[in-house]
């Protein structure tokens, strides 16, 4: 199984130009049954940019994420603390094997009825990977 994550464009851009190490999350899915992650760039793109996977999670007191990776975050201070306020534990996912995707896909063209995730949507292992429609995910 793969996921999506919804991604700012800013952010995923960090990620491709490999200064954004960690993507940070305030609730996390099974990482144990994911493949690959595929990046969901946000409005405007709306569109499937591109890939990466897991090399470790890293879960603890946002203080303590900020502490460790600040330097390879790709997020400012005040962006990050406003990310996980009210939060007492958050996740860092640290990011391995990026791939940008020549044409983003339209989600649309893959997954019939499409809704963009708020945070995160399970995939088939390699929906976005494949010529075909497939519409087997599991929405969260």
């Amino acid at each position: 199984m793969d996921v999506l994550l919804s991604i700012k464009p800013k952010y995923a851009s960090s990620i491709y130009r490999k200064e954004k190490h960690f993507e940070f999350r305030r609730s996390i899915f099974d990482t144990t049954r994911i493949n690959r992650v595929y990046i969901y760039t946000t409005s405007p793109e709306m569109r499937v940019t591109g890939t990466f996977t897991i090399k470790k999670v890293y879960e603890d007191a946002p203080t303590k994420l900020w502490e460790r990776f600040y330097e390879y975050s790709g997020i400012e201070e005040d962006e990050f603390f406003k990310y996980f306020e009210g939060c007492e534990k958050g996740f860092a996912i640290e990011i391995d094997n990026v791939e940008e995707f020549e044409k983003p896909i339209d989600p649309k063209e893959k997954i019939p009825k499409f809704v963009a995730p708020q945070s995160f949507l399970y995939v088939k292992t390699g929906i976005f990977h494949k010529r075909k429609s497939l519409s087997e995910y599991d929405q969260s």
